[in-house]
């Protein structure tokens, strides 16, 4: 295997779920090139390519589909702060949830909304109130240990969010 390949490999290990355009910046690679170099390690099994709706993101191949859902949703910071807020304190109410990660209503609604269809968080009715539970705690848990530095702590802008909504 090329040193290209290896150092696309080891930033993929290192960062699932990464776009394209991060890869670009993170390896140097010009776009043709890293079209290339990731056509080949797709096709040899080396790396996971999840196409979807204006965003590729790149996955080791043992990442699952779950897993994947998990590690997209964390990778955008208003979805990661929804599920941190669960993941300190699961059961919270939606008022809860919106003083907690500092966004609008109707924002946190669209991206819990996002969350549940992904079957990430679930809705229970208590007392009449609905309640916020994560569904794969043992999961997100684990992947939150696994990529903590390059997955939780990366910056992400509020326009990432939103571009991502539509």
């Amino acid at each position: 295997m090329t040193d290209r390949n290896l150092q696309l490999q080891k930033i993929i290990d290192q960062s699932p779920g990464i776009q394209f355009r991060e890869l670009m910046r993170s390896s140097g690679l010009k776009n043709g090139v890293l079209s290339h170099y990731i056509g080949k390690l797709e096709k040899h099994g080396i790396i996971k390519v999840v196409r979807g709706p204006r965003q590729t993101r790149f996955y080791p191949p043992r990442i699952t589909e779950d897993e994947s859902k998990i590690i997209k949703a964390l990778r955008r910071q208003t979805q990661r702060d929804l599920l941190l807020a669960l993941v300190k304190q699961d059961g919270l109410e939606f008022n809860e949830l919106v003083n907690e990660v500092g966004k609008s209503p109707s924002t946190v609604s669209l991206y819990l909304s996002q969350l549940v269809q992904d079957e990430l968080i679930e809705i229970k009715l208590e007392n009449t109130r609905k309640r916020y539970y994560i569904k794969s705690r043992m999961i997100i848990d684990r992947l939150i240990e696994d990529y903590r530095p390059g997955l939780l702590e990366k910056p992400t802008s509020g326009f990432e969010d939103i571009f991502n909504a539509f």
